[in-house]
């Protein structure tokens, strides 16, 4: 199939997104996708240079293209990241706030679809012992759904509420119980959902379970206890349910579900959660596929969608030469954009090459060999950053 040219808007960020995205980009080109790429700020060195973590130059560029990629960024409580602004910005009203929030919010990037899929022959792979003693390894395929604009990451809260906020939180009876405490020492992060929301997202759900052949959708929420916004959630999932007869609907609470998941993982298949349960369960899956070297995902809105893996930025490893961070996750995202832009081959391709390297087992990252990272890692038998792409570009098709 031939495509036409692609523009694709490259913001390796901080940290070993400025490692792992180079490393994606030559496997994209291994795979012959024809594009042009644009380099675009992102991160933490424009929040210390100039207040803004998140360029107007860099919105404009994913305007423009619809199609970013992205590395990682490193994020800092509010206080340190006030003190690490140049000293002509400080004390000048200055807020901190992640970029990749930021991006999510502009473009309306609601979905996010984190696929946490077991490679065989992955030595960091979920492991269990059988009834007689024996070691089995289920095959995990669970692929998480997460809202993600709205919830607890939304970013409506409060330290020291302002008096309306404190009258109108003081309608409602459980409120009561904080009356007596001074507005200074309260602090406030609300949980917003909206039904239109929660129908995108389980819309999606479903829509990917039925064309990819899952049996069920599970809603991972809490709403025994968060009644209203998991409530909402699991009664627009009834709804959209009516229309996908043949797929099971499934719900699980946050709590029990990281309970069930590391003794059953192999019977969940899509999962749908609100925007900080879907960080934590995907995060959860993740660690039984091999961590978040192996950990990629997709925000995807009407036009603009964004794709990188779900680890930080690691500054510690940045500057490593050979480098030795994993860049699975990364490449396995760049593979997430091609599937996005219909290019499904070329996807193929590359999580085919991925999986022969990882199942033959010569080339392997310090993580997965279980061996402490640092400059003394290569020493020990792993692989390069670079070597391990190499690997991968060598079993392309």
């Amino acid at each position: 199939m031939n495509m036409a040219q692609q523009t694709v808007v490259t913001m390796p960020g901080d940290g070993i997104g400025k490692v792992v995205l180079p490393e994606a980009i030559r496997v994209l080109q291994a795979v012959g996708f024809d594009a042009e790429y644009v380099h675009a700020d992102i991160g933490w060195e424009r929040w210390v240079s100039d207040g803004n973590p998140l360029p107007q130059a860099t919105l404009d560029l994913l305007k423009q293209h619809t199609l970013g990629l992205f590395g990682a960024i490193t994020s800092k409580p509010k206080k340190e990241a006030a003190k690490e602004l140049r000293p002509e910005l400080q004390d000048k009203g200055y807020v901190y706030y992640s970029p990749i929030v930021g991006l999510r919010q502009k473009f309306n990037l609601d979905v996010c679809i984190r696929p946490c899929r077991s490679f065989p022959g992955n030595p960091l792979n979920f492991v269990r012992q059988t009834p007689g003693g024996g070691i089995e390894e289920p095959k995990v395929d669970a692929v998480i759904f997460r809202q993600n604009t709205e919830g607890l990451y939304a970013g409506i809260e409060w330290t020291d509420p302002p008096a309306e906020v404190r009258a109108a939180l003081a309608t409602h009876p459980k409120f009561k119980a904080f009356e007596s405490v001074a507005s200074a020492d309260i602090a406030i992060s609300t949980r917003v959902f909206t039904r239109a929301a929660c129908r995108r997202i389980v819309e999606a759900a479903f829509r990917y379970a039925k064309k990819h052949g899952y049996p069920s959708v599970t809603i991972c929420e809490k709403p025994n206890v968060l009644r209203e916004t998991s409530g909402m959630m699991e009664e627009v999932a009834k709804e959209v349910h009516a229309d996908y007869a043949d797929i099971q609907l499934w719900s699980t609470n946050i709590d029990a579900q990281m309970m069930w998941l590391t003794k059953n993982p192999e019977d969940y298949s899509v999962i749908v959660a609100g925007n900080m349960f879907g960080d934590i369960v995907s995060d959860a899956f993740a660690g039984l596929v091999g961590g978040l070297g192996f950990a990629c995902s997709a925000n995807i809105g009407d036009e603009v969608a964004v794709f990188e893996p779900t680890h930080g930025s690691a500054p510690k490893y940045e500057r490593l030469d050979p480098p030795i961070v994993n860049p699975i996750a990364m490449i396995l995202s760049a593979a997430m954009m091609l599937d996005h832009i219909g290019d499904t081959g070329k996807a193929v391709a590359i999580r085919n090459a991925i999986a022969a390297v990882v199942e033959e087992g010569a080339v392997r990252t310090y993580d997965m060999l279980r061996i402490p990272g640092g400059p003394e890692a290569i020493s020990k038998g792993a692989a390069s950053t670079t070597q391990i792409t190499d690997a991968i570009i060598a079993r392309l098709d």
